[in-house]
């Protein structure tokens, strides 16, 4: 693959969106499996919730780098309004339990990753990508 410096913001902003999504998908599934278990928060979740929240925030840096200082443009103009949102889904559900770490929280952060999952998926196709496996 052939990748100039230019571009090269738009592909690692491209491929941290695709592996958002998938790593919202699997914190919702483990998230589920804990409920099904009928267990809580533990700090192996704690752990991966804290790296999802990075990951977001450094997909964030590379689109308010591409949207202010790059020549590419969005192909929709809600496109931002879905990364906006999608940071701002993990600090709301921390605020929601508290840092507590009980069955019903585990609910709530399974419903936080479900609801994430969706964003990033539709920040994907905003911008007119797909979701790939490469």
């Amino acid at each position: 693959m052939d990748l100039s410096i230019q571009s090269l913001p738009l592909e690692i902003h491209t491929r941290l969106g695709n592996t958002a999504f998938y790593y919202a998908a699997i914190m919702a599934i483990w998230a589920i499996w804990r409920i099904i278990k009928k267990r809580g928060v533990d700090s192996n979740y704690w752990g991966a919730l804290i790296i999802a929240e990075i990951l977001l925030l450094v997909q964030g840096a590379f689109g308010t780098y591409l949207y202010f200082f790059s020549e590419f443009k969005l192909a929709l103009p809600i496109h931002p309004i879905y990364g906006i949102a999608s940071a701002l889904v993990l600090p709301l559900a921390f605020a929601l339990t508290r840092g507590h770490q009980d069955r019903r929280d585990m609910i709530i952060y399974g419903a936080a990753f479900l609801l994430l999952a969706v964003l990033t998926a539709l920040a994907l196709r905003t911008a007119g990508l797909l979701l790939t496996f490469q």
